[in-house]
């Protein structure tokens, strides 16, 4: 292969764009450099596990991704394509992925998306449940979904298949796994990170973002701070409000009731507004004392009837996008999909 190797990258070291060339010639020029890029992390990938197999960084006393950075790669695809490249269930997609359909972050999405499902598990997968859910991820990515939309439905497998399986439960949902640290930076700083349930996880970016969203300026400008600012500021609104400073008590805190999407046809498909798919498990212990708002949608998921859960002297302006039945008191959630009082 070196040999052919060094022909396609003189060739390559020689392509050049010109000023002279149309629109039309450019978009297809583009089209053939992403085939390539995607046959260079296909390769690259194999390469990855075939050093791993040969053990070639152990003999050295290095890890298999520190290899791969010395070669001069970033970090993050270093770990991206030692995970493809080491993965032992996804054939049929590294099958696709060698004529350069699949690029290297979709490949590596459904890698991830498995290795979630199995590691949560109840009970291991047998083969054909394997090859089943990279039929439906690969199906997923063959259709355009995006890395971040692979993930997502991994997810949902992963919840259907725990609930399926005596002892399963995705660690999104064990709160057992919950932490949350505060410490302190180089420069002086508090830093604040954790790790949270989905359930948790909701609350907290409800009532965040109730206190988060942009105030206009007197002159009627837009508010300056960014997202993460607005974001900081409301953290420490609800910190004020739970000592009870100022004029305002933590009777005051802001709600933390969360929106719940239940499609009445498949209910195993419910889904949290921030936090996404959850297990039926989970939605019998989060839907306990909901309110329920009816909403009728067409095959487009477009609303065609919205329910109420307040009197009707409130004007209610259904913004969907997808959701279908809406379980839970959710005033004012950022997601498109929700319904603003």
């Amino acid at each position: 292969m070196q040999g052919e190797l060094e022909t396609i990258l003189d060739a390559l070291i020689d392509c050049r764009f010109y000023d002279d060339q149309t629109g039309q010639v450019v978009f297809t020029d583009m089209q053939k450099l992403v085939t390539i890029r995607n046959l260079v992390d296909s390769l690259t990938a194999a390469g990855a596990g075939h050093l791993d197999r040969l053990g070639l960084a152990q003999r050295h006393g290095h890890k298999p991704i520190a290899l791969l950075i010395e070669m001069g790669y970033a970090p993050a695809v270093a770990a991206r394509m030692q995970r493809i490249g080491t993965s032992a269930v996804v054939e049929r997609t590294l099958k696709h992925a060698a004529d350069g359909a699949i690029s290297g972050e979709h490949m590596d999405a459904i890698v991830r998306g498995i290795n979630e499902i199995g590691l949560h598990a109840g009970e291991p997968p047998t083969v054909e449940t394997w090859a089943e859910f990279e039929g439906d991820l690969l199906a997923q990515v063959l259709s355009g979904a995006k890395p971040a939309e692979v993930i997502a439905r991994a997810h949902q497998l992963g919840d259907h298949h725990s609930s399926d399986t005596e002892g399963g439960r995705p660690a999104k949902e064990d709160r057992n796994l919950n932490a949350l640290d505060i410490g302190r930076t180089d420069d002086g700083r508090v830093a604040v990170s954790g790790s949270l349930d989905v359930v948790v996880g909701e609350k907290l970016a409800t009532a965040i973002e109730k206190l988060s969203a942009p105030v206009p300026q007197p002159g009627g400008s837009k508010d300056p701070r960014e997202a993460p600012r607005r974001r900081a500021d409301a953290l420490e609104m609800v910190l004020d409000m739970a000592a009870g400073s100022g004029d305002r008590s933590v009777t005051a805190l802001p709600s933390t009731l969360i929106n719940l999407s239940v499609p009445a046809d498949t209910p195993g498909k419910s889904a949290l507004a921030f936090g996404g798919s959850i297990t039926h498990s989970t939605l019998l212990e989060t839907s306990c004392d909901g309110v329920v708002v009816m909403t009728i949608v067409d095959g487009e998921r477009v609303p065609l009837d919205m329910g109420r859960s307040e009197p009707p002297q409130f004007e209610w302006t259904p913004e969907i996008a997808g959701r279908r039945v809406l379980l839970g008191g959710c005033q004012h959630v950022q997601d498109a999909s929700v319904v603003y009082a």
